[in-house]
């Protein structure tokens, strides 16, 4: 049977002891405002710590903006005026980047150094530049660019071949890379275990070689003993997205 209840009386719960006589709604404000002051004290504590953390990695992405870089001019890959051109050719393009402007002839001149370096490598002859073909594959990175898509055949299904033979038609064989990237921008590298940021059109050209390097169907390509030419092609989007294409030929 419930007992009646005192007017102001507790209910009580458990098997501790009750309160003491010093406790009261005071003590329990008091106890609260110390459980508040050490809350703040650690969140504190947590927010210098992460700043000391952070901070080299700050001081380390500030450096590489603030740190001159060399930007060393390539040699001419070739010919860039021949007697037939893709009319889709957009010519050069260019991005304003933190230490230079990059040019999309320059990225082109170095990718060709680059890719006959590692045919070098392993006892390849080198491509011999070609200017038409350079003019189908710039058409194609522009195209890319500006219809969005990332393919070797366009929204038109035309592969790479009919794309020279709507120009030319000396190539009896013919093979194509693609690549995308960005430049002057934080990207993952091709390895794909850290960052990397092109600060050069040499940068960003040993990037998109080192992208087809790790890719066993493009390395296929490059050091193929098939071609006798190649011609590359890159566009620049005013965002700075990097659009790259290396057709390569063999002539009749």
């Amino acid at each position: 049977m419930d007992r009646p209840r005192r007017p102001g009386a507790r209910s009580r719960s458990g098997s501790g002891p009750g309160p003491d006589a010093g406790s009261g709604p005071r003590s329990d404000r008091g106890l609260l405002g110390l459980l508040r002051a050490l809350f703040t004290f650690v969140v504190l504590c947590a927010l210098i710590a992460g700043a000391i953390l952070a901070g080299p990695t700050i001081v380390d992405e500030l450096d590489r903006y603030a740190n001159p870089v060399e930007v060393e001019e390539p040699p001419p890959a070739g010919e860039r005026s021949p007697d037939t051109l893709d009319v889709n050719d957009p010519g050069t393009s260019t991005y304003d980047g933190t230490h230079t402007t990059f040019s999309s002839a320059d990225v082109e001149d170095f990718v060709h150094l680059k890719v006959n370096e590692k045919r070098a490598e392993r006892g390849l002859d080198p491509l011999d530049w070609d200017g038409t073909v350079a003019s189908v594959s710039r058409a194609h990175s522009a195209d890319m660019a500006e219809r969005e898509y990332f393919s070797h055949e366009n929204p038109d299904n035309e592969s790479p071949f009919d794309r020279f033979q709507d120009v030319s038609g000396y190539c009896r064989g013919y093979g194509e890379n693609i690549a995308m990237t960005w430049a002057d921008q934080r990207v993952q590298k091709p390895s794909g275990d850290d960052t990397v940021r092109y600060r050069t059109p040499e940068e960003l050209a040993e990037g998109l070689v080192e992208q087809w390097m790790n890719s066993p169907p493009h390395r296929e390509a490059i050091l193929s003993d098939t071609w006798d030419r190649g011609g590359v092609g890159v566009y620049l989007s005013g965002e700075g997205q990097v659009y790259a294409t290396h057709n390569f030929c063999t002539e009749f």
